[in-house]
């Protein structure tokens, strides 16, 4: 889970905070010091650390804490607020030019994910109503431009490549001229990487910096590899001017030092966010959003887009027609399955709710078999069966069990599932009802 020891020892060391009606500088100096530690074992830079411990510590002893009816509440809240700064504090959105094609010029080291990340930034896009033209200059890399190629198939946009045999300036000076050409209003251009920075790599960076005068340049780095992410990035920053970082992998990163430090030490926002292996698992980066999750206040807004964009709207509404009079099936049942499964996974879409810390998460363990089962059991009844499961005698058990390699106790343990299911889909409805009767929160049926 992303920052999940972090998290954890942050959450440990605050929570002490919480539940003292009265906070002397000694305390505050005795949860500072687990929240240092915790994140320097998280790989944040050493010069990063100590600076946010200072602010925090100045204002966490100043009259707003001391003074207040709630001061430890009050010391989270300026530890949020400066977690938040130090990542940047709001959203950085793309520089998008007033006049058509954005040209964003793509660069990193070899195996941060830069080609992939190309292809994922180029689906967002596209998704936002824009014509983004992929560009292959990476004619170093085996099958770097085949890459890029299949990845551009994949999302349908289209990529320009004039092969391995000419020059990357010339291949992007090339594509500008054929993406005006096309009304492509985006242009990515994915260039080559090295296995460490050397001046050839920088060289060549910079003459097509030079011929193409991007709007962005994107650094695309591996957030796994906590401190030599920032070193990377610095020196990236030193010779190319980037805009803007895309950490990738984050999903992977249990400490975030990377997410934590890059911000700081380069003045540089960090745009994207790579969250898993998908070509649409490329978030914006919202510092706010991040720095609650952190300390395990959740991240609601991200869970809301998530449910927009992965949740067919139809069949939502068609759902809560069936919920308000009471026809919820074990087709229904299935494909509520199917649809939490876009959200991504359950330890993810459970951290960005309030209150959930990260120590609880640890203990929740959901099995794809265990889905696969549930789907082959239902898909293994008759129609009338999954309409009406009341009429599922031991007889029928038994066929149903044979029909999907599974035993009558995961029958008897899935139909109990689905029974307890519709029970509490009801006191919601209920529960409504009553709410729009009374004008008021009244919950008779808890």
């Amino acid at each position: 889970m992303v920052f999940e020891s972090l998290s954890e020892k942050l959450q440990n060391a605050l929570g002490k905070l919480r539940s003292k009606g009265k906070l002397t500088e000694k305390d505050v100096d005795t949860a500072l010091r687990e929240v240092r530690l915790a994140l320097l074992e998280a790989d944040v830079n050493f010069r990063v650390v100590k600076d946010f411990v200072k602010r925090v510590k100045e204002r966490a002893i100043g009259s707003e804490v001391m003074e207040s009816l709630t001061p430890g509440q009050q010391v989270i809240k300026i530890v949020n607020e400066e977690l938040t700064i130090l990542m940047g504090e709001r959203e950085s959105k793309l520089n998008i030019a007033s006049t058509p094609p954005t040209i964003i010029l793509m660069c990193g080291l070899q195996g941060a994910g830069k080609t992939t990340t190309a292809g994922k930034l180029a689906n967002n896009l596209l998704k936002q109503n824009k014509r983004p033209l992929l560009v292959a200059c990476d004619i170093y890399r085996p099958a770097a431009i085949k890459q890029l190629e299949v990845v551009g198939e994949r999302v349908g946009v289209p990529v320009f490549t004039m092969g391995d045999r000419n020059n990357p300036v010339d291949i992007a000076k090339a594509a500008i001229e054929y993406g005006k050409k096309n009304n492509n209003d985006i242009i990515i251009i994915d260039t080559a990487g090295r296995l460490h920075i050397d001046d050839d790599l920088m060289e060549e960076l910079e003459n097509i910096y030079s011929a193409v005068n991007p709007h962005e340049v994107l650094l695309v780095v591996d957030a796994m590899t906590g401190q030599d992410a920032v070193n990377v990035a610095e020196t990236f920053n030193d010779r190319l001017e980037i805009t803007g970082v895309i950490l990738t992998k984050l999903d992977g990163d249990a400490r975030g030092g990377a997410a934590l430090s890059i911000r700081s030490v380069t003045k540089k926002p960090i745009k994207f966010v790579g969250m898993g292996e998908k070509l649409d698992q490329l978030e914006p980066f919202h510092p706010d959003r991040m720095a609650s999750r952190i300390l395990g206040m959740g991240d609601v807004l991200s869970l809301i887009e998530k449910a927009q964009a992965s949740i067919d709207e139809k069949k939502a509404l068609e759902l809560e027609k069936k919920l308000r009079s009471q026809q919820f099936t074990l087709d229904d049942f299935l494909d509520q399955i199917d649809q939490m499964k876009n959200l991504g996974p359950i330890d993810e879409i459970l951290g960005m709710l309030p209150g959930i810390n990260s120590k609880a998460l640890k203990n929740i363990d959901v099995n794809e078999k265990d889905i696969i089962k549930i789907k082959a059991i239902i898909q293994s009844m008759t129609p009338e069966e999954r309409n009406d499961p009341s009429i599922i005698d031991s007889r029928r058990k038994k066929r149903i069990a044979m029909g999907s390699g599974t035993t009558v106790q995961d029958i008897n343990r899935l139909l109990k599932q689905f029974k307890d299911t519709k029970k509490m889909m009801k006191r919601f409805t209920n529960m409504e009802k009553a709410i729009k009767k009374k004008g008021k929160f009244g919950f008779p049926f808890f």
